[in-house]
């Protein structure tokens, strides 16, 4: 065994990159988001953090997560150095991580509109940090009534806010057992902004040791739980503890501007919001936070018609990913080839984007999907499209049937030149009437469509609005691809030259289903190289 090795399964360590992974679900304005903290800066510079950091033999710094003496100095030392905060903690009580309280500091002040502006708040069991109010009041200036049941939490709670001078915006009170909003709030007539808790997570011993409430395919946990009797579990857990905050808040309404808690179980997120849906409170969202492995949620709620509700992360995700085109690169060979083909389909401008944008037009009106030209910027050339029905999914199968059904037709018989009677021929009768001309047959009208594809593929020029100058549809015209009321989707396409490529991007504008804009895009792609591929 090798003294790296020796060293390793001494102790069970993790690095800092697997502790303090920046994960996408961090606030972003979360300091530690993509500046995770120096931790041999910090070592450097504060030596009681220095005695709980350890060096492998690769250089590699480490922290053992599962030691509570080196969570409580990696707190205080983050504390000092970004917030200039100064805290003492019995490692007895709940030892808080700073960039988890950072991210609901943040989503506070995105729902109240706190950010740098003066606000009124209440934490509910603050702790013996008192680390909401303590970073609520260093970073905006926010006034918080911070409650505490635990005596030893009470008292460094007091400590922690009269050392840093803050007393004038923190006020700490000691409340009986199992108070939450109602006690607290009873001889007040002030209106808060808001209220935030971090609730006791679990319902007994066995469920704060992870006994039938840890799915057993998750990895053990990878830092210590500390914490007193009061601050990690209540009668019911999480979810009867926060359903009282719901309590009080019916009877409080107004009172507060949002009520929020932070839950431990995402489990817990879905019947909280049905018991807020069941007692008609109209604005509710919710969030989620990461640092690292660990995940929380937070859920909050408003009596107030006027305040603005954040999206949840799973709609702004659907949201962000919506507003990302789709996009295709024509590379230079074969934009050459789309110019040197354009004046068969009567596009007279040959510039690269003029080329592909008047091949792109012709595929549209081939494959009958409305669209109109729109103002955009100088160096590219926008569509905008309308989809009213699927014209090209499967299109090759749809050839193949539509042969099959003119194969099937019944043959029109032959007309004779001579009359099969014996008799003398029948003279023409000069008084009826001349025939109308024939109606197109089905065999015939499918064969000009056939015909049709295949002009489209050689590149001939079938009959089409000319790609330069676009017909205007007038307002309200069932053609008008802005104004059609029936429709699968709308897209906005971007044509635009890129060195010596051409780009062409489609933005989603609204529609039924994004997967056939997909699909549209992977047929002009297609349509597009095959054109380019073939010779002049």
């Amino acid at each position: 065994m090798t003294a790296e090795s020796a060293a390793h399964k001494k102790l069970p360590k993790f690095s800092f990159i697997e502790r303090m992974a920046l994960n996408k679900s961090m606030h972003p304005r979360n300091r530690y988001k993509d500046k995770p903290p120096d931790f041999v800066y910090l070592a450097s510079k504060y030596p009681e953090f220095q005695k709980h950091v350890q060096t492998t033999l690769t250089g590699r710094v480490t922290l053992n997560f599962k030691d509570p003496e080196a969570v409580r100095a990696l707190t205080c030392t983050l504390l000092k150095e970004d917030f200039g905060l100064t805290i003492e903690i019995p490692l007895e009580r709940l030892i808080s991580t700073v960039p988890l309280r950072l991210n609901y500091i943040h989503w506070v002040e995105d729902l109240t509109g706190g950010q740098g502006n003066p606000r009124r708040g209440i934490d509910i069991g603050t702790g013996a940090s008192c680390i909401y109010p303590l970073l609520g009041a260093t970073m905006n200036g926010w006034f918080f009534l911070a409650t505490e049941v635990d005596d030893i939490c009470f008292n460094y709670a007091k400590k922690n806010v009269e050392q840093n001078h803050l007393a004038e915006l923190i006020k700490v009170v000691k409340v009986p057992q199992k108070t939450l909003l109602m006690d607290a709030l009873k001889e007040q007539s002030i209106v808060y902004d808001f209220c935030m808790c971090n609730p006791p997570f679990f319902a007994n011993q066995l469920e704060a040791k992870g006994v039938n409430s840890r799915n057993s395919r998750r990895p053990p946990p990878s830092s210590i739980n500390t914490g007193g009797v009061t601050e990690i579990m209540a009668e019911g857990g999480e979810l009867e503890f926060v359903k009282r905050i719901i309590h009080d808040s019916l009877q409080l309404k107004k009172r507060l501007r949002w009520y929020s808690c932070m839950l431990g179980k995402k489990c817990s997120l879905a019947p909280l919001k049905d018991e807020l849906l069941k007692q008609g409170v109209p604005k509710v969202t919710h969030t989620e936070f990461c640092q690292g492995r660990t995940m929380r949620w937070a859920l909050a709620w408003s009596f107030y018609d006027d305040v603005p509700v954040p999206s949840p992360p799973c709609k702004r995700r659907k949201l962000e990913k919506a507003r990302k085109a789709l996009t295709f690169t024509v590379l230079k060979p074969t934009v050459a080839e789309l110019q040197t083909q354009a004046p068969s389909i009567g596009c007279t401008n040959t510039s690269p984007t003029d080329s592909v944008s008047a091949w792109l037009e012709k595929i549209l009106t081939h494959l009958k999907v409305l669209h109109k030209r729109v103002p955009c910027g100088e160096a590219e050339l926008s569509l905008f499209l309308t989809a009213v029905e699927n014209t090209w999914i499967h299109a090759r199968q749809k050839r193949r049937e539509q042969g099959r059904h003119l194969r099937e037709l019944p043959r029109a018989q032959p007309t004779s030149t001579c009359s099969t009677d014996a008799a003398a021929p029948s003279l023409p009768d000069t008084d009826a009437p001349t025939p109308a001309p024939e109606e197109p047959t089905a065999e015939g009208s499918n064969a000009k469509e056939r015909d049709e594809q295949q002009d489209l593929e050689k590149g001939a020029n079938v009959p089409m609005d000319s790609p330069t100058e676009p017909q205007e549809a007038a307002v309200g015209d069932p053609q008008n691809p802005e104004t059609v009321q029936c429709f699968l989707f709308k897209c906005l396409v971007n044509v635009k030259e890129e060195e010596n490529d051409v780009v062409v991007e489609m933005h989603w504008v609204e529609g039924q289903n994004k997967d056939l804009m997909n699909q549209l895009c992977t047929c002009l792609k297609n349509s597009i190289f095959r054109q380019g591929a073939k010779p002049t």
